[in-house]
Parts: structure tokens; C-alpha cells; sequence
């Protein structure tokens, strides 16, 4: 089962966490890289995380763009071909800040969060990495 189906049945009630988990980390997404000069990938703000836009196909990357009104004879969107994995464990590790995943944002029905805790980025990087640790006595 891909990675679309794992979402579809996490959506659905269904799904197993585990299993959804290792397939983001098995796929390879596509990752838009940001306008301008600095060659940065894209990202979006919400609630003080930094999701970074990753997508399943370039159907999914071309519904975001569309959506972003980036119609009929706009800019080409370049974008980094990357595993799900190594944007986790290699790439949020570089960015300032909690870092999330955001994959196939523009499809309603078929978008997924991956959330900057423990269990789906290293957790030097998670945001409740402190509340999971037991101090020894």
C-alpha cells in the first residue's frame, strides 16, 4: 500500500500510525523549492510550526500550484525529489525553529501533517521531546 492509501485509511479510521509512518518515510516526495535567489525549499507558517510542502505526485504539486494561482502559463516549479526519511532526519535538523511536513496540502480530502514530535522527527527536534524524557531520581 503507497503512501496515499495509508492516508486515505488514517483518514478513513482505519489506518495504523506505524504503518503510515513507514511509508512517509519510504516514499519519495517532491518537495517545491521557494522563490528567489536563496534556494531554500517551500514552507508555510501555522500555529509557530514551519510546514514544509511536500507532495505525493506532480498532480499534487500541480493542484498546489493552481491553488497558489500559479495557472496556464505561469512560472515552472522546480522541486527537489526527496525520501520522506532523509527530509526528516536530514533536513529538519538544518531549519530554525519547529519543522513539520505538510504532504499533499491542496488535496482536502488527502492531505496529511507530520507534526514535529517524537517518533517522526529526531527527537533533539521535537516539540514535546522534554515532556516524553523522565528525570532520574
Amino acid at each position: 500500500m503507497g503512501l496515499t492509501q495509508q492516508i486515505a485509511a488514517m483518514r478513513s479510521g482505519s489506518g495504523h500510525s506505524g504503518r503510515l509512518l513507514g511509508e512517509f518515510r519510504r516514499t519519495t516526495l517532491l518537495v517545491p523549492l521557494s522563490e528567489g535567489n536563496d534556494g531554500g525549499l517551500m514552507t508555510g507558517w501555522q500555529g509557530g510550526v514551519r510546514w514544509i510542502y511536500a507532495f505525493t505526485d506532480e498532480g499534487a504539486l500541480a493542484r498546489f500550484a493552481q491553488a497558489r494561482g500559479a495557472g496556464a502559463g505561469a512560472r515552472e516549479w522546480e522541486y527537489l525529489s526527496i525520501l520522506g526519511a532523509r527530509l526528516v532526519d536530514a533536513v529538519i535538523p538544518t531549519v530554525d525553529g519547529p519543522t513539520g511536513v505538510a504532504v499533499d496540502v491542496a488535496d482536502e480530502d488527502a492531505s496529511m501533517l507530520f507534526p514535529p514530535v517524537t517518533g517522526i522527527v529526531p527527537d533533539a527536534y521535537a516539540v514535546d521531546a522534554d515532556a516524553d524524557r523522565v528525570d532520574a531520581v
